[in-house]
């Protein structure tokens, strides 16, 4: 048996709401956050983790916090896991990038895999980082469940590496708000995609 990996996003933010790229910016939960990842302890109270790891980033972390709080688990905050650093691009929508940085930003949309972003990072770097880090978290809880939350951009990083996919197509992996992904890791590296993008938690909240 491999370490499965509960691999969350993290709650909506006003940032989330407004379309604007958030990046290393330290955006918290909004009202609607808050109840997504309540909504999702609500359906994980009865999983047994061994532990709950999270980025460091404020939205990342209180969603982490909320799920553990049922099990009396403590969050172990991981710099690697956090999102995308869009550098100049922080707290701009799409159209406002596209007249800002016309060149670069259809570079990004293109092959992002390769393209630096203005003061940021490229998808390359991202994937390393995210992937070494689940990687780690996945030795140290071999045989055990593993509850990690996460962000959009790192976690389709992250799932496109592990299934080997071409990650300038790395955009074709929808993550929603609380999404549940759940990844099974064996040695090597070699990892089975059990859940993807899975929102039914949410439905209450629009019922």
């Amino acid at each position: 048996m491999g370490t499965r990996l509960y691999l969350v996003r993290h709650g909506e933010t006003i940032w989330n709401h407004s379309l604007r790229y958030q990046g290393h910016a330290d955006v918290p939960l909004n009202e609607r956050g808050i109840l997504q990842a309540e909504a999702l302890a609500r359906r994980l109270k009865n999983e047994r983790f061994a532990a709950f790891y999270a980025s460091d980033l404020m939205r990342a972390t209180e969603t982490a916090r909320i799920i553990a709080q049922p099990h009396g688990g403590a969050v172990v905050p991981v710099p690697a896991l956090r999102e995308i650093n869009f550098g100049a691009w922080e707290g701009l929508t799409r159209d406002e990038i596209k007249a800002r940085f016309p060149e670069i930003s259809q570079q990004w949309w293109t092959a992002p895999y390769e393209t630096r972003l203005p003061g940021g990072e490229t998808l390359r770097e991202v994937a390393a980082r995210a992937v070494g880090a689940l990687l780690e978290i996945a030795a140290r809880h071999d045989g055990e469940q593993v509850l990690v939350v996460s962000h959009g951009g790192t976690i389709r990083a992250a799932i496109g590496s592990f299934l080997r996919m071409d990650l300038n197509q790395y955009w074709r992996l929808r993550q929603d708000n609380t999404a549940l992904n759940i990844i099974e890791i064996f040695e090597e590296g070699k990892a089975i995609l059990m859940l993807f993008n899975d929102c039914g938690h949410l439905k209450e909240l629009d019922s």
